[in-house]
C-alpha cells in the first residue's frame, strides 16, 4: 500500500503537515472536521502538496522533517523550488556527521 506525506493550507493561511495511505479520503476527513483538531478549527482546508513515499516509515520520517522546516522553506517546497527528497537527504547527511 502506498504512503504519502502532504501539506494542507488552512482557511486562516496556516499550513498543516500529515501522512496517509489515501490522499482523497484523508482530505475529505479533514474537511469533515474529523481528521485533526487543528484543521477542524480552520476549515475548509486545501491540499497544496503531496509526495509518494517508499513506505509508512518513510512517510512518517518525512512528515517529521517537514514540520521542522521554516514556513519559507515549506513554501519553496510547495512551489517546487526545493525537492523534498534532496532536502531530506541533506538533513540525514547532517545528522550522520554529528
Amino acid at each position: 500500500m502506498s504512503s504519502f506525506v502532504y501539506i494542507l493550507k488552512c482557511s486562516d493561511g496556516s499550513l498543516y503537515t500529515g501522512y496517509t495511505n489515501n490522499l482523497d479520503k484523508r482530505l475529505k476527513s479533514h474537511n469533515k472536521g474529523i481528521a485533526s483538531k487543528y484543521t477542524a478549527a480552520r476549515l475548509p482546508v486545501k491540499m497544496i502538496f503531496s509526495e509518494k513515499c517508499r513506505d509508512k516509515s518513510d512517510a512518517l520520517k518525512k512528515e517529521y522533517f517537514i514540520k521542522t522546516l521554516s514556513r519559507g522553506n515549506k513554501i519553496k517546497l510547495i512551489n517546487k523550488n526545493l525537492s523534498l527528497q534532496d532536502l531530506y537527504d541533506e538533513y540525514l547527511l547532517k545528522k550522520l556527521k554529528k
